[in-house]
């Protein structure tokens, strides 16, 4: 069996084009989609992201401005500069970079940003929504994998999907959003977690498995059925002395063991990663509409 690859690199092209009409139109409204970025600290990781969510707004036509904070800014400074955004028309959404530096509270800075604001889908008002299937806004990575399964041709309705991990970035929504009676969902979802007694049990039994743990090679080919489909959300640094760098990028399952099992899989690196500043592309567009009264 050769395994069908999903690729969040091709897919995510595919949306951006789609996201770059959208953009077209709204602005021949005279509405130009607007994203306000907050990054406290000098982390070089999050310095990427922000790096990449800036290029991605400029290449789609959407209004972008980042805020670089030092990393001793007060939580209360932060928390102004978030009201200030909240205030302001031009900006649909705010982003607030994670992590934040250990002074501030967490919690207190994203429940702080407006709801129709939040296009990472973090305030608790956005997470109630979509546990009533009924959201602003969908996180990112779990939408990304969502519309990954179903632009791949691989409908979770009516399947056995199996979520290893239950992190609130990742597992507990993707499993809120696949088994909610919607089209593109009404899945039958188990998750799995480090309290779970034998994993294997249930991953064997899964149509798709979805793994987002954080360990390389959580999930092996001996725990997988033949057919299934898996989606990869992990991405870990593996020694690797071939590499010039010291080390490779992989994911949280064996991918060389389960592509000779699977119908299909996503890898990693390629994966699940690109899509996820896409659908943050989607939120922003989708936050724009929103505010002016436009349906989807």
């Amino acid at each position: 069996m050769t395994a069908q690859i999903i690729s969040g690199k091709e897919l995510s092209k595919e949306i951006r084009a789609e996201l770059k009409d959208e953009v077209e139109q709204l602005k021949e409204k005279g509405i130009t989609p607007g994203l306000a970025v907050i990054l406290v600290g000098e982390d070089p990781a999050s310095q990427v992201y922000v790096r990449n969510k800036a290029k991605a707004c400029e290449k789609l036509g959407i209004h972008e401005i980042t805020k670089t904070l030092p990393a001793d800014t007060s939580e209360e400074d932060l928390l102004a500069l978030v009201e200030k955004f909240n205030e302001d028309p031009t900006f649909h959404g705010i982003l607030v970079q994670l992590p934040l530096p250990k002074h501030i509270d967490e919690s207190k800075v994203l429940y702080a940003i407006d709801p129709l604001k939040d296009v990472d889908g973090f305030h608790p008002v956005n997470v109630g929504k979509l546990m009533i299937g009924d959201p602003y806004f969908l996180p990112c990575t779990p939408h990304g994998i969502q519309e990954m399964l179903l632009r791949s041709g691989n409908d979770p309705a009516r399947k056995h999907v199996v979520v290893v991990g239950r992190s609130n970035i990742v597992g507990k929504p993707i499993a809120n959003i696949l088994l909610q009676k919607k089209e593109g969902a009404n899945a039958t979802v188990t998750i799995c977690h480090t309290g779970t007694d034998d994993i294997a049990k249930y991953t064997k039994d899964a149509d798709i498995v979805i793994a987002a743990t954080g360990w390389p090679n959580t999930v092996t080919a001996d725990m997988v059925k033949d057919g299934v489909v898996v989606i990869d959300v992990g991405v870990n640094r593996v020694d690797d002395p071939s590499k010039e760098r010291g080390y490779r990028l992989v994911g949280d399952v064996d991918f060389e063991g389960i592509k000779e099992k699977a119908a299909a899989i996503s890898p990693v690196p390629g994966g699940v990663g690109p899509m996820t500043i896409t659908m943050l592309m989607k939120n922003t567009v989708r936050a724009a509409k929103l505010a002016h009264g436009i349906e989807d």
